[in-house]
C-alpha cells in the first residue's frame, strides 16, 4: 500500500495502453539504463549505456531524444530539438493553410421532378463536385408520395449514375421520415480543386485585347 494521505496517480493511457505524452522525453529526463541509438543523420549506433548516450550528445552539442519509448530498449536520437520542434511546427502550419474544409451543400429534389428541373438540379450537383465539396441530395415526399419509396430511390440512383465521373456515393440512400437521403462525396478534394481553379485563372488570356 502507498503512504498515508497519498493518492496514487494513474497516467493518461493511450488506445494502445500507453501513456499519452505530448513531448518526448530529452536529455536527462530519459530515465533507461540503455538505449538504442540513432545518430543525426539516421545512422545506427546500436544500443549502448545512457551516459554513453548522453556523453556523445553534448559532445555533438546536440540532444538525446527518445523517439520509441516503448521499444526496448527504447530508441532515442541524437538531434537538434529546438530545430526539430521549429521545423515540425512549420510543417504543421503549412498543412493546415493547404487544407481546405470540406463543405456539405443540399440538393432538394421532388420525386417526380420533370427533365428541366433534373438538369438544372443535376448541374448544380455537377458543380459543387468539381469544386470538391459533398452534396446532400433530399428527397422530398408529399401525400400519397410517401408510399412510394422507390420514386425516390430510383431518382437518387439516378443522379449518382449520372455524377459518377466526378462523385461517389459516400453514404447510400436512406429513408429519414418523409424524406429520403443521400450524400455524394467528391473524387477530388477540396485543395485539389481549388489549386485547379488558380491555376485556371491564370492560364486564362486578358481580356479586352486586341490581336
Amino acid at each position: 500500500m502507498g503512504k498515508p494521505g497519498m493518492r496514487p496517480v494513474r497516467a493518461a493511457l493511450s488506445p494502445q495502453g500507453g501513456p499519452i505524452s505530448a513531448e518526448p522525453r530529452i536529455n536527462d529526463r530519459i530515465r533507461v539504463p540503455e538505449v538504442r541509438l540513432v545518430g543525426p543523420n539516421g545512422e545506427q549506433v546500436g544500443i549502448v549505456p545512457i551516459a554513453k548516450a548522453l556523453e556523445l550528445a553534448r559532445e555533438s552539442d546536440l540532444d538525446l531524444v527518445e523517439v520509441a519509448p516503448t521499444a526496448r530498449p527504447p530508441v532515442a536520437k541524437l538531434m537538434d530539438y529546438g530545430k526539430f520542434k521549429y521545423e515540425s511546427a512549420m510543417k504543421a502550419r503549412e498543412a493546415r493553410k493547404n487544407q481546405a474544409h470540406t463543405v456539405i451543400k443540399e440538393i432538394k429534389l421532388r420525386p417526380k421532378i420533370d427533365p428541366h428541373d433534373y438538369e438544372t438540379k443535376k448541374g448544380h450537383v455537377v458543380r459543387f463536385l468539381k469544386q470538391g465539396d459533398k452534396v446532400k441530395v433530399t428527397i422530398m415526399f408529399r401525400g400519397r408520395e410517401q408510399s412510394r419509396p422507390e420514386l425516390g430511390f430510383r431518382l437518387l440512383q439516378r443522379l449518382a449514375d449520372d455524377v459518377e465521373e466526378l462523385g461517389f456515393v459516400e453514404a447510400r440512400p436512406k429513408q429519414d421520415g418523409r424524406n429520403m437521403i443521400m450524400v455524394i462525396g467528391p473524387k477530388k478534394k477540396k485543395a485539389e480543386a481549388k489549386a485547379e481553379r488558380v491555376a485556371g485563372h491564370a492560364q486564362r488570356p486578358d481580356s479586352g485585347l486586341g490581336s
